[in-house]
């Protein structure tokens, strides 16, 4: 049987586009009365909440109050929406050779899973991006109140398709410890350098193009 493949979503299947994230914040920071680069740096180091408790909303309101600010409900909701609208606008830049090698994958019989450490806006976009449609499951952080290396996360994937984790192989960049964590849960992994080198420190197999998944996945599952 094919095997399932995990796809980690930012650096893997999208390009991160970190630096367009932090200019959007400092617009959404002049919406709310906050000064541009505290709101980023507020950003930067609430991200763990932002992935696994604040929607979008909540965010914006709590990081301007501790900013000093009081914003009116309609300047939460526009800057949440200026939000919302780079995240789709992230997920619709999928290069066509992503989409290609999805599409030939699952027509080889392999169903797909995507694990996201991802903030509320992304999960909210995510049904109406060219990806969307290719995978059987998704797994975000923000739904599951999980996030990567925990290996909790791996197996909430593993289960939703119907399998265990040691029947996947996982793909993704590195970020946030993720290979270490699809390792733990008994996943092989593949490392991709596509986008971003994340994790050079990595010792096992990688990839530099998404398209070299096709030959990783027709090898068998190691046995235990």
């Amino acid at each position: 049987m094919p095997r399932p493949v995990v796809f980690d979503l930012f650096h893997t299947l999208v390009h991160g586009a970190d630096d367009e994230r932090d200019r959007v914040v400092g617009e959404m920071a002049l919406v709310v009365g906050v000064d541009p680069a505290a709101l980023v740096a507020a950003y930067h180091a609430t991200w763990r909440d932002r992935l696994v408790r604040w929607n979008a909303a909540e965010t914006v309101r709590i990081l301007a109050e501790r900013l000093g600010a009081s914003p009116t409900d309609d300047q939460v909701t526009r800057a949440a929406a200026h939000r919302l609208t780079l995240a789709h606008r992230v997920l619709g830049r999928v290069a066509p050779a992503t989409l290609d090698v999805l599409d030939a994958l699952r027509l080889r019989g392999h169903r797909l899973a995507l694990i996201s450490n991802a903030t509320s806006e992304t999960a909210e976009a995510w049904a109406g991006g060219p990806l969307a449609r290719r995978f059987d499951v998704a797994v975000f952080s923000c739904a599951v109140g999980l996030a990567k290396p925990d290996p909790a996360i791996y197996r909430t994937a593993a289960e939703r398709l119907g399998v265990a984790p040691a029947d996947c192989v996982y793909v993704g960049d590195g970020a946030d410890g993720e290979l270490a964590g699809a390792a733990a849960a008994g996943m092989t992994v593949l490392r991709t350098t596509e986008h971003q080198d994340t994790d050079p420190g990595w010792t096992g197999t990688v990839i530099a193009n998404l398209r070299e998944v096709l030959d990783h996945v027709e090898q068998p599952a190691p046995i235990e």
